[in-house]
């Protein structure tokens, strides 16, 4: 049975899909647009929806990126009052002998952790990660079992960490789709340092470096997050931007030069921003319709949703999605609020179909025995329901 009201039934039907957090399923609008990186994932961050992707699931050398996984368990001890931003980590000899960029730390120092934050992000040193990882777990390869245990707890379920900076590792491998959870968890989970990723520049030991992130100095809203490249793995980045209260995270690789990094990141989050729409469709508690009830003190009961709501919307695509509320009904009483009595349901066109439950958003008693025997002659002779 359909029963959404005509206002918000034109509306839901002016729209193409409903999405639910962590949906996918956007095959016929992922194939307008093509890209040259071997892996990419574009995704909708509010609700983790996918917009685009390309060998998401591919293992790939993280390179630098894998950094972002150091920076996270730095940020969970700080977050958790363990370690504070003035503490200090020594600087050990691996550490300061380590290759690649570099933060240009000295060894048998000791270095403030802002400090080493500033050098894992902006000037992506591999010796500040050997600095955390050791300060952190004593050494590097525990510090490894550690970034897979939070791999594990963040749902990364494809990837193995094996050191603390993405030096080349033939059994370090992630995928473009763990980098982007780990990605939405760093924004969402640790606001106070995320802003760190939009600084531009940072000098230590005299000698100042400019933030890699080539999507920094665009005009399109980027303030996050890494860059990565080994002769292997290509070019790539994990991205973050926001443009009038929107916000996407990408993540690409296998890039062939610096210029093509650039060039197609910029692309791929303005075609997501340009594509795409969201639209907060209902609030946590919202009353979406009314169902029929049979014999009961009351002759409607809301239908309630319980989570909120968003629809994604590309503004191209029009008049193609069927939205319903089924139940079998009317409804039978006695009704408890809160108890699941109706299914909202969304189908488009090359989408899996959605099913949201609906409660009752109210207590529905049963008429007494009178009551009752009116509304079933009513019934009988009129052959409708009587409230």
């Amino acid at each position: 049975m359909n029963v959404l009201g005509p206002g918000l039934r034109l509306f839901l039907l002016a729209a193409m899909v409903l999405v639910l957090p962590g949906a996918r399923g956007w095959a016929a609008t992922a194939s307008l647009t093509e890209t040259p990186a071997k892996q990419a994932i574009l995704v909708d961050h509010p609700t983790g929806t996918v917009l685009f992707e390309k060998n998401s699931d591919q293992g790939m050398p993280p390179s630098s990126m894998a950094k972002l996984m150091t920076l996270y368990i730095l940020f969970e001890r700080l977050a958790a009052g363990g370690l504070g931003l003035d503490d200090t980590f020594p600087v050990s000899k691996k550490a300061w002998r380590m290759g690649g960029s570099k933060m240009f730390v000295r060894v048998d120092t000791q270095v403030r952790i802002s400090d080493l934050i500033r050098g894992i992000i902006i000037q992506s040193g591999n010796d500040a990660c050997i600095v955390v990882a050791e300060g952190i777990s004593g050494d590097e390869a525990t510090f490894a079992v550690l970034m897979n245990e939070t791999a594990r707890k963040l749902d990364m379920m494809d990837s193995h960490f094996v050191n603390a900076s993405g030096w080349p590792d033939p059994d370090q491998l992630v995928t473009a789709k763990d980098l982007s959870i780990l990605a939405r968890n760093l924004i969402d989970k640790f606001p106070q340092f995320y802003p760190i990723f939009s600084e531009r520049s940072f000098t230590y030991s005299k000698i100042r470096q400019g933030n890699r992130n080539p999507l920094l100095y665009k005009n399109v809203g980027a303030d996050g997050l890494k860059t990565g490249h080994t002769e292997d793995a290509g070019y790539g980045l994990v991205a973050s931007a926001e443009r009038n209260g929107r916000r996407l995270d990408l993540v690409v690789n296998g890039l062939s030069s610096v210029n093509q990094r650039s060039k197609e990141s910029q692309r791929l989050l303005s075609w997501g921003f340009r594509v795409f729409g969201n639209y907060a469709l209902f609030k946590a508690g919202e009353k979406v319709t009314s169902a029929l009830v049979w014999l009961g003190d009351a002759g409607t009961v809301p239908l309630v949703i319980e989570d909120a709501l968003t629809i994604i919307v590309p503004r191209k695509a029009r008049r193609a999605m069927k939205v319903s509320v089924n139940y079998q009904g009317p409804l039978t009483t006695p009704i408890v609020k809160g108890q699941p009595v109706a299914t909202l349901r969304i189908e488009a066109p090359n989408m899996t179909p959605i099913e949201r439950p609906l409660i009752a958003g109210a207590d529905v008693a049963r008429k007494g025995f009178f009551g009752r025997l009116g509304a079933a002659l009513e019934h009988l002779l009129f052959g409708r329901v009587s409230d």
